[in-house]
């Protein structure tokens, strides 16, 4: 997965993980993962960090290496590609650009598509 990283990316995940890597052993400690993270740019929830962590634990040691972060950055940047797509594709149906889509605007969309959706599928009473 961390092959889907750039070199640029990556120089800069190994800059930033070298500024926390104090003793120079290819290690950070797993209470400095929210921290490295925040200096990257992700502002990771509570449960996001906890699942890192406990990850990285699993191995039976309470640091995280070089290799385990760049897998960590390449998993989480491809959920914010997987979003945008998400909201790109949203916006191909909102034509009004109100946030919503409503149900016969979603049924006539959709049936140009193949999607023959009855009222019942969309909500439509």
């Amino acid at each position: 997965m961390a092959e889907q990283l750039t070199k640029g990316q990556i120089a800069e995940l190994k800059e930033t993980f070298s500024l926390f890597d104090k003793d120079d052993d290819g290690r950070i400690t797993t209470k400095e993962l929210d921290t490295v993270m925040h200096w990257l740019g992700q502002n990771l929830t509570q449960a996001e960090l906890e699942d890192m962590i406990y990850e990285a634990e699993a191995d039976g040691h309470n640091l995280i290496d070089f290799a385990e972060l760049m897998t960590f950055m390449a998993r989480k940047m491809q959920e914010a590609d997987s979003e945008e797509e998400i909201r790109k594709a949203f916006k191909v149906f909102d034509k009004n650009n109100e946030g919503h889509i409503s149900a016969s605007e979603l049924k006539h969309d959709m049936t140009p598509l193949g999607e023959k959706l009855s009222d019942a599928e969309i909500g439509i009473s």
